[in-house]
């Protein structure tokens, strides 16, 4: 399975995107530091994930999550 996954700071004022095949150790992974994008956030908490079967359809899905109507999609519903 592949999922993609919203984390939002501890703090509320952030969010970020990703895709992996296990959730809970990507979360430890961003919490411990590990990622760039997100260590200077840290604590994350794991908002929402959604599974897939097919990584492509994954992929497009988190594509669609980071773009303009994908965030708003992903306020107001997830």
């Amino acid at each position: 399975m592949h999922y993609v996954y919203i984390l939002q700071s501890k703090s509320g004022a952030h969010f970020y995107v990703g895709l992996t095949a296990d959730p809970a150790a990507r979360l430890v992974a961003h919490n411990a530091g590990q990622s760039p994008h997100t260590a200077k956030h840290r604590p994350w908490l794991l908002r929402t994930f959604v599974a897939f079967s097919d990584q492509k359809r994954a992929r497009q899905f988190e594509k669609y999550l980071k773009s303009g109507s994908g965030r708003a999609f992903s306020k107001k519903r997830l």
